[in-house]
């Protein structure tokens, strides 16, 4: 290794001093660091090679001025009062980074706006956008079009599928399912507890489970919302639930407030399933420890996180043009909070 760069380690390394050690042209260097283009195997094994010896790595910042591409992908959600987004954030991380692609958090909880969000989007040049909530803020979606961003909304309305890139369950059959299941048990009156009113996954899971109910000559008893899908609201909604009593069987519209629910009962002596029954949707980690051993609807989540993926990827790739939405189905996870058929 050449003394000057010895003495100079603690410094960042330039692609002029990988292409002198390789004996290679600076255009060589950045032809075989950029992703598509054209190099010849010997020349790119002698650049590797010399930037192996040297320590060096290239400057991504530089190359997305040079590519106009940062690789940058903004994740955009509102729900980290929800344990069940940490499950999520983790999946998303990881595949994106697989990808060789970056993810640019917004958060959209508490009063953040979307339009300051897009704002840092666009101050930072991310090549697409993830949006990882139920509910699509339309000034958001209005200013990436604008900009040309592809968007993909993971977990999104499956009747959105039309306008915009959806990867999601359909959460009205998802409610449907959950009627079924509360009436095949011989429950009769059940009520609903569901995350913000607005939100269209509490509104399409409450549409299912109505229309479900219909079909059996039964109607939702009592239909409660929270502020949001957190522990505390499904631990407050269901205090409340069980002041009113006349209830057999809740179906809560997300595992968090399920478990919520469950706390509820608990701390006040009631057993779940022997005096009333709890079914949560999603099917996250928690779910499944003995503690709430809780029945829910699973919505296939890690197949969504990679759908998602997938199609920014492609968008991001074909500039911009639309990919074909991707709807799955959910199913049921039988565990111990209700009772048997």
């Amino acid at each position: 290794m050449p003394a000057e760069i010895v003495r100079n380690q603690t410094r960042r390394l330039t692609a002029r001093e990988v292409a002198a050690h390789a004996g290679v042209s600076m255009s060589a260097v950045s032809r075989t660091f950029t992703d598509g283009a054209s190099v010849s195997p010997a020349t790119r094994a002698r650049v590797l090679a010399a930037a192996r010896e040297l320590g060096y790595r290239p400057n991504l910042l530089a190359q997305s001025l040079m590519t106009g591409r940062t690789k940058l992908i903004g994740l955009v959600a509102n729900n980290f009062d929800n344990p069940a987004f940490m499950e999520i954030f983790d999946q998303f991380t990881r595949l994106l980074q697989q990808r060789g692609l970056r993810p640019l958090l917004a958060n959209l909880s508490g009063k953040t706006e979307a339009a300051a969000a897009l704002d840092m989007l666009l101050q930072y040049n991310v090549d697409g956008v993830i949006v990882a909530s139920s509910t699509l803020p339309q000034p958001l979606l209005a200013g990436c079009r604008e900009a040309g961003l592809p968007v993909v909304h993971a977990f999104g309305r499956s009747r959105s599928m039309r306008s915009i890139t959806v990867a999601g369950v359909d959460n009205a059959a998802g409610g449907r399912l959950a009627a079924s299941t509360l009436v095949a048990r011989g429950y009769r009156r059940i009520a609903f507890l569901g995350g913000p009113e607005t939100a269209t996954s509490t509104i399409d899971r409450l549409s299912g489970l109505t229309a479900g109910l219909a079909t059996h000559r039964l109607v939702p008893c009592a239909t409660l919302f929270g502020a949001s899908y957190a522990h505390d609201a499904g631990q407050d909604l269901m205090q409340e639930i069980l002041r009113r009593g006349g209830v057999d069987a809740v179906f809560c519209g997300d595992d968090i407030l399920a478990i919520g629910a469950i706390d509820a009962c608990i701390a006040k002596g009631i057993k779940v399933p022997g005096h009333i029954g709890i079914l949560g949707f999603n099917d996250i980690a928690m779910a499944a420890w003995p503690a709430y051993g809780l029945t829910t609807i699973r919505q296939p989540i890690a197949e969504i996180i990679g759908a998602a993926v997938d199609m920014i990827a492609e968008m991001v790739e074909q500039g911009g043009t639309l990919a074909p939405s991707r709807r799955f189905s959910c199913s049921l996870v039988e565990r111990t909070s209700l009772k048997p058929r």
